[in-house]
């Protein structure tokens, strides 16, 4: 067999179908048994559930806190017209999902996608690097929420209570992961449903009752331009690649998928909902904070480091900030539990073809149906990480990092599957099929997805912290390559691609059921 050969090509006569007479309960088990994998993990999710974990996961109040300050001080109030921008590249990318979760209704599609559309080689790869930044993902989140916690608690955000708060995070997180994926489920219910009733009731407040400004300011740059050379395009160009921070996250729908019940049609669908329900709430809270803040102007500046809560504050009353932290906390809580736990199923679903080193142990799962191993090497590298956040430098490079690398795995799934396509090795048949207006959505993925990779690793020092030495405005760029090196590396020592073409689940690309 040559390098990388597409397994639909690979091996004829496809592999076997699901008896007609089979139950339908067990169609979900039947699918995965024919993408080569035994059920292991609980169905334990809806449709609902499994929309929780991309809601939660994406964040409607962590996404809007990553991009509020920078995308003001970079383009102003006009900034907010960049998020639809962004929305719209990314249901671009959405459309391809569909198609491949609806097809291959398997856990880590980074890997297992690209795996059969191009071959075990480009698949490695691109599971490493999707692994990659999650891990780094889990880290930022976590300290990122520490600061909110210590609000709550009325304590000063010092480097060592931050530091310890953020490891109690990523520990927490990891021990209600490890009580099983109902427990996952009702936490997230709870989470996603407080930061979806104050993320609406908020926004609307702010924009119906309390503006100040006219609607004219989000057509005004209030020269935040001079940062980018005085060019008002140069800023909304950076301001694209900042809002772009903001609409990650839904792959945890798909890491979800062997928990998900009738995943081949649910899973689509959920990071539809997932994604279009917070890119709704991001957009109109974005606009509710610029309109409801007394001096916009002071956020250009740079003289305000936190414009949501000041609009929250000035509108509501002083009374409403320990309020209003304790749902960012609770928003930040379901996210790195989404997000922790997406990472522990992706690891232990590319650990399953033994191409990980300590495979062996990585696809263990625990009597609650948990990939235990997975999810403490998870958190062993999330505490790990947590050293990086004493150099506030360094935290820069990971933020900066996290969303690039996050990027180039979309990308490479969007070429693995247009490139599929254009061989005529991979026709869409799940029950998400697309036909030409799947190609053509595919294309204009590819396209977007290559903008805005370059758009956020492009070095700029407007996007670092004042002083940062340069390594950190290259970071993304640095990191990547690293991530990259390290990768082919691998490929090249320890020939992970090779137990690929020996397992069980090299042998189909399969029809749907």
């Amino acid at each position: 067999m040559q390098e990388d050969t597409p397994v639909g090509s690979a091996l004829a006569g496809g592999s076997p179908t699901v008896p007609p007479t089979a139950p339908a309960a067990d169609a979900d088990a039947a699918r995965l048994r024919e993408l080569g994998y035994e059920p292991e993990l609980r169905r334990g999710l809806g449709v609902f559930g499994n929309v929780a974990m991309g809601f939660a996961t994406i964040s409607p109040v962590v996404g809007l806190y990553a991009v509020a300050l920078i995308g003001t001080m970079v383009a102003g109030p006009a900034w907010v017209w960049a998020l639809p921008v962004c929305l719209l590249g990314q249901c671009l990318l959405l459309v391809v999902y569909s198609e491949l979760a609806s097809q291959f209704p398997v856990s880590a599609g980074a890997y297992q996608w690209t795996r059969r559309l191009i071959g075990p080689s480009y698949a490695w790869l691109n599971g490493w690097l999707a692994l990659f930044g999650a891990l780094v993902a889990n880290t930022t989140i976590a300290y990122l929420a520490a600061p909110w916690v210590l609000s709550v608690a009325g304590l000063a955000p010092t480097t060592a209570r931050t530091t310890a708060v953020a490891a109690g995070f990523v520990i927490l997180c990891s021990l209600l992961n490890g009580l099983g994926v109902d427990v996952l489920r009702r936490a997230l219910a709870l989470g996603v449903a407080a930061e979806a009733v104050a993320s609406v009731l908020v926004g609307f407040a702010l924009l119906l009752v309390f503006r100040q400004q006219p609607w004219s300011l989000l057509f005004d740059s209030l020269g935040a331009q001079s940062l980018s050379g005085g060019s008002f395009t140069t800023a909304f160009v950076t301001a694209v690649a900042v809002g772009g921070w903001a609409f990650i996250g839904f792959d945890a729908c798909v890491a979800t998928a062997e928990e998900t019940r009738d995943a081949a049609r649910h899973v689509p669908r959920a990071v539809w909902i997932a994604l279009l329900s917070v890119g709704a709430m991001v957009i109109v809270n974005a606009v509710a904070t610029e309109l409801a803040h007394p001096d916009p102007a002071a956020v250009v500046a740079g003289k305000d480091a936190d414009p949501v809560s000041t609009a929250v504050a000035a509108s509501f009353g002083s009374w409403s900030a320990k309020p209003f932290a304790v749902v960012v906390v609770i928003a930040f809580l379901a996210c790195g539990l989404a997000a922790q736990g997406a990472c522990a199923r992706n690891l232990y679903s590319i650990a399953r073809d033994d191409v990980l080193p300590g495979s062996r142990q990585l696809k263990r799962v625990s009597g609650r149906q948990v990939p235990v191993v997975a999810l403490s090497v998870v958190t062993v590298v999330g505490l790990a990480g947590l050293v990086f956040t004493l150099n506030g430098s360094a935290v820069a490079a990971l933020l900066t990092f996290g969303s690039a690398g996050l990027y180039l795995q979309f990308l490479l799934i969007a070429v693995a599957a247009l490139i599929a396509r254009l061989r005529g090795t991979w026709v869409p048949s799940g029950h998400v099929r697309l036909g030409r207006l799947g190609t053509v959505a595919n294309v204009l993925a590819v396209l977007w997805l290559g903008f805005e990779l370059i758009n956020i690793a492009w070095p700029r020092s407007v996007l670092a912290p004042p002083g940062a030495p340069w390594w950190v405005v290259w970071a993304a760029p640095l990191v990547t390559a690293i991530a990259l090196a390290v990768g082919l590396v691998y490929l090249a020592v320890a020939r992970p691609q090779d137990k690929v073409r020996r397992s069980a689940a090299f042998a189909d690309s399969g029809p749907a059921v």
